[in-house]
């Protein structure tokens, strides 16, 4: 096996394909969600159609796209590796995103979000997994740390170019554009020096079933996909009804979701960059997980008691919510680190997507407990069962930080 190359630097073309692959990932799918409405009422769609017919189908199609995609993406950046996946995926975003501005029915929204959604899932493990086998381990946390930082800028810009553009078809265009952009720096990317080691031997590889066949494999990979709970909780209970969970607490005005979801994703972005910072400076993933665990337990409770509070207090909020969920970085590394080359792809690029694909069972979790309590107590108990569950994940999870990524899982 070869050494680590310590010379590599972590703005290495890798870090900055990834990273720009993942901003217009985010784009893509914040923007879907500010022009959703828009978009299907243009459409000509009533809005009965859109809160609870076919708007709702197209939320659920695209998330199956994403569960999906997660997992053959995964498959195959095990089997034909980190680059395949990296520049497969973001093609097919970018092309179902062109597609996208240019459906005139609801059918092919539809089906243009259902492989926005399959490429989209690629992505994000792909370019984790191809910066932490290329990097050394002590840049590790630095290269993913303005991975996730960088994309996780993307929903700020979505924010700002869906309300300066204002034709949705146009901002799903610029969004498309920026990917097939990016396919441009392809030639100038090195596949990682560990997968093609793995794939000269005869080693099994990208064994999606190999991760629920063995009980310490199946426990690191459930572990790994509960840490990324309360972050959907809270950009997607919290922070998407943010105009309904004002209303309980008598904001003193008009809350739009679309603005707190910008200040949620503003926060986002600077909460990753702290955290990887964090997280080198410790030389630690487990204690900065807890630690950010912590605080989002801190700031949920500050949200859900804004009684009476002004309009700017509840954005600022907002914003710090944002940040105390801003451990991305932290969580998808520690997934890419937990696993074997031959498996890692696999569970870097699955486990994001099975924890976005948690969202639909915690909103269930949440319209249940409303039956026995306030809009409010049924946040909080949500809220701590998310944390809880990702608390108790973290405290036990194998410390991954500096760990040699050179082996593979028995198979």
């Amino acid at each position: 096996m070869k050494t680590e190359n310590r010379s590599v630097s972590i703005f290495n073309i890798a870090v900055i394909v990834a990273s720009l692959g993942y901003f217009v990932d985010i784009y893509d799918l914040l923007l879907f969600t500010i022009v959703r409405v828009p978009s299907l009422k243009s459409l000509g769609l009533s809005q009965e159609d859109i809160d609870s017919g076919a708007g709702l189908l197209l939320i659920n199609v695209q998330m199956v796209g994403l569960l999906i995609g997660g997992i053959v993406w995964g498959i195959i950046g095990d089997k034909k590796g980190r680059l395949s996946v990296l520049f497969g995926s973001i093609l097919i975003y970018s092309v179902a995103n062109i597609a996208n501005g240019f459906v005139h029915g609801i059918n092919g929204y539809l089906l243009w979000r259902f492989i926005a959604g399959f490429g989209l899932a690629g992505e994000l493990g792909a370019g984790i997994t191809l910066v932490s086998e290329i990097l050394p381990k002590e840049k590790r946390g630095y290269g993913t740390m303005i991975v996730a930082t960088v994309g996780v800028s993307g929903a700020v810009a979505a924010n700002m170019i869906a309300k300066l553009v204002g034709d949705w078809r146009i901002c799903y265009f610029i969004g498309g554009g920026l990917g097939l952009c990016l396919l441009i720096l392809r030639v100038s990317v090195m596949e990682s020096h560990l997968f093609n080691e793995v794939k000269a031997s005869a080693t099994t590889k990208g064994s999606f079933i190999a991760l629920f066949t063995n009980k310490d494999r199946f426990l690191r990979y459930l572990k790994c996909m509960l840490l990324g709970t309360p972050t959907w909780f809270v950009v997607g209970i919290l922070v998407a009804f943010s105009n309904k969970f004002a209303s309980q607490m008598q904001i003193q005005g008009a809350i739009n979701p679309g603005d707190a979801i910008a200040f949620c994703y503003a926060g986002l972005v600077l909460g990753d960059f702290s955290s990887g910072l964090i997280s080198q400076l410790w030389r630690s993933r487990r204690k900065v997980m807890l630690l950010f665990l912590a605080f989002t337990a801190i700031m949920v409770g500050i949200y859900l008691n804004l009684h009476g509070a002004a309009v700017w207090v509840f954005y600022a909020v907002c914003f710090v919510l944002g940040f105390s969920v801003g451990f991305w970085a932290i969580f998808v590394t520690i997934a890419a680190e937990s696993f074997g080359t031959n498996l890692r792809a696999t569970v870097a690029t699955t486990v994001p997507n099975f924890a976005r694909g948690m969202l639909p069972l915690i909103s269930i979790l949440f319209v249940q407990v409303q039956k026995s309590f306030t809009y409010l107590q049924s946040g909080a108990i949500v809220a701590a069962v998310c944390i809880g569950i990702a608390f108790i994940a973290a405290w036990n999870i194998e410390e991954t930080f500096g760990k040699d990524l050179n082996y593979v899982e028995e198979l």
